[in-house]
């Protein structure tokens, strides 16, 4: 390689950071003096839980379905939001410009390493190339299969619960809540119980990725672990390429549609996104749902005395605090939703969390109730053909995880030193201190 071409190549993840993060950041910073919502809501989130943030939601909300920010519409909205999340009028993401110097720039410098965002990511991709990679993996999560992994996800929780020192101080976000979902989701893809730490961790590094404004350090850090989690997902395919066994990914290997199967960035993106997905946002529903429950000892006795409703419970977690904040979509063509005319090419930011405060749907929606009669109604796990795909296994974790924690240590009580994330997109916790007997 020559000292050009060296030098090219180390300039890139500068100006991937300068087109991607530093300019919006002091963009949206300028915007936020300003008083402008979007820009104040991408502020806020870094540093506000969920329910901080309840304000700003009916302050968007008062303007109407849309309200059109700096740099996108916005809209907390329960009927937007699924206006177009269903709609064929827009795609998934934020668009990107087609021409200009900041297109160029960023086609440029266009990293090669896997990126939840960037296709082929199911995030990132419509039909017919969506519907394909989809339809290889629904299978795994049909309400009747995750149903079928019900036992053997108790039986996870049991051994992690047994692990647990009950007198002792515990990080429940370390111990128990991170590790549930990870040996689930390992277990289906086929995971060495070795590799299952180093997985989790590089997940967790790379769950920013999502989010717009990263410092040059956490831009790097997550680089880096993405590289570092592509490498690892390249060498674990080509083991079970050798030696596949009974899981999703050594069938996604082996799998053909009309005698074609999935190049091998397809897999690796699909594979990666589903193994992600997989523990991400349900360790975050898990630690919400533990703080919820701690914080409102009413409705945890309610559970007590009518366990029935675990289900409706998780429902309520997911609606009052959900995993995700938010979702983007980019409109193709000139229509409208709810009313509201939207121009082909505008960004329009659908605040999940917001439409599952709206009290046109929700009575009292910032009332945390395990009798909720239409918790379902959330749109925690987004709509249409985006819906989430783990929506039915993340359900059932939830029920069996928080469920078996509450009936095992009955007196468990948090301790000072729970610590969000602060990551916009991801909601949810990365400590959460106990102690199992409810003494000091």
């Amino acid at each position: 390689m020559t000292r050009v071409a060296r030098l090219r190549d180390g300039a890139k993840p500068a100006v991937r950071w300068g087109v991607a993060h530093a300019l919006p950041r002091t963009m949206l910073r300028a915007a936020a003096r300003r008083g402008d919502l979007q820009a104040r809501l991408v502020a806020e989130a870094a540093v506000s839980p969920t329910a901080a943030l309840t304000g700003l939601f009916d302050e968007i909300r008062a303007h109407g379905p849309l309200y059109k920010g700096s740099f996108a519409c916005v809209t907390t909205s329960h009927a937007a939001v699924r206006e177009v999340l269903t709609s064929n009028d827009f795609r998934t993401g934020v668009g990107v410009a087609t021409d200009g110097v900041l297109a160029r720039l960023g086609e440029w410098s266009a990293s090669e390493a896997m990126n939840p965002i960037t296709p082929p990511s199911l995030l990132a991709t419509e039909p017919p190339e969506h519907t394909r990679y989809r339809k290889l993996v629904t299978r795994v999560f049909t309400v009747r299969a995750v149903e079928k992994l019900r036992v053997r996800t108790e039986e996870i929780a049991r051994d992690l619960l047994d692990a647990l020192d009950p007198d002792g101080p515990v990080d429940l976000i370390e111990s128990y809540c991170a590790l549930l979902p990870v040996t689930v989701i390992a277990e289906i893809l086929g995971v060495p119980e070795e590799d299952r730490r180093r997985v989790l961790e590089l997940g967790t590094a790379a769950a920013p990725s999502l989010d717009m404004g990263l410092s040059w350090r956490e831009f790097r850090a997550v680089e880096s672990a993405l590289a570092e989690f592509d490498a690892w997902l390249g060498d674990h395919l080509d083991r079970l390429r050798a030696r596949p066994g009974d899981n999703l990914l050594s069938q996604l290997v082996a799998a053909r549609e009309d005698g074609v199967g999935l190049t091998d960035l397809e897999l690796r993106s699909t594979a990666g996104l589903v193994l992600a997905a997989g523990f991400e946002t349900t360790v975050n529903l898990l630690g919400n749902g533990i703080a919820l429950l701690h914080d409102h000892p009413g409705q945890l006795a309610a559970l007590r005395a009518e366990p029935s409703r675990w289900a409706n419970a998780v429902e309520e977690i997911l609606r009052v605090d959900p995993p995700v904040l938010l979702t983007g979509r980019t409109c193709l063509r000139d229509t409208e939703i709810c009313g509201v005319p939207v121009r082909a090419g505008s960004v329009v930011a659908t605040i999940l969390a917001g439409a599952n405060r709206d009290p046109a749907v929700f009575a009292e929606p910032g009332r945390f109730d395990v009798r909720r009669e239409n918790a379902r109604e959330h749109i925690s796990f987004s709509a249409g053909r985006h819906y989430c795909l783990g929506a039915a296994l993340a359900r059932m974790e939830g029920e069996v995880g928080l469920r078996a924690l509450f009936d095992r240590y009955p007196q468990l009580r948090l301790t000072p030193g729970a610590r969000r994330r602060k990551t916009r997109i991801l909601r949810g916790f990365e400590r959460l201190p106990a102690r199992l007997n409810g003494r000091s």
